[in-house]
């Protein structure tokens, strides 16, 4: 790619980080996030070591914008750290190489929603968090979640969320004492969150708790992320 070709692609993205910054604000979800809020290593979606779909969304955005030149391949790797770490530079942000919330804002993925889940999809997914994440971390309930979600979109499993949730001896808590409480605001914030694309998974189609695990099948699938109790893997 010729140099000046370069500048100006980086000198858009200059722009469009300049134009969120003057508003202040992005509405995601219903309500205004302020990009200044600097919360942004503690709910990291992606950094060195991810891989899924959120990566390639990524990757994808950095190459559009002339950040990454390389394979577009869901890995999130020295590359494309060092690409992130480029544009957070080029829009004044801190250079952490972390693809957190606000760096996919100004990247123009944060709040992305898939618009074919109904409410009743948020529901039953915040069930299924409720149940099965209760007592994480609201980092990990959403991890929770965006497994479900990874399930839909994988082609192994059950194209929707009720058939992934109900589906025979995938989740245990379908069977709980407390299968048939009330989600409560959290659980439902973690849901739509996860719809909304946020995956700390990293793409993960599994998760189990090591301390409770039995099957040695699911103790043998590559790693991914751990958060809180909760090994998730693919």
């Amino acid at each position: 790619m010729k140099l000046k070709q370069i500048k100006i692609r980086h000198l858009t993205a200059a722009l469009v980080c300049l134009c969120i910054v003057l508003s202040g604000c992005v509405f995601v979800s219903g309500e205004y996030f302020s990009i200044y809020n600097e919360k942004e290593n503690s709910d990291a979606l992606s950094k060195l070591g991810s891989r899924g779909e959120e990566v390639r969304k990524i990757q994808n955005k950095l190459k559009e914008l002339g950040y990454y030149s390389h394979k577009v391949d869901g890995i999130y790797g020295a590359r494309t750290q060092s690409a992130v770490k480029a544009f957070q530079r080029n829009c004044g942000i801190t250079a952490d190489g972390i693809a957190g919330p606000k760096t996919l804002l100004y990247l123009g993925l944060g709040g992305s929603s898939g618009g074919t889940y109904s409410s009743n999809d948020v529901y039953l997914l915040a069930k299924l968090i409720a149940a099965e994440a209760r007592g994480e971390s609201y980092t990990g309930q959403v991890a929770v979640g965006a497994v479900v979600l990874n399930r839909v979109e994988h082609g192994s499993f059950p194209d929707s969320i009720s058939g992934v949730i109900y589906q025979s001896g995938a989740f245990s808590a379908v069977k709980d004492s407390n299968w048939n409480v009330a989600p409560n605001a959290t659980s439902q914030k973690a849901a739509q969150d996860a719809i909304n694309g946020w995956d700390p998974s990293g793409g993960a189609i599994y998760y189990y708790n090591p301390k409770t695990a039995q099957s040695n099948w699911i103790r043998s699938r590559p790693i991914i992320a751990t958060i809180g109790n909760h090994v998730f893997c693919a």
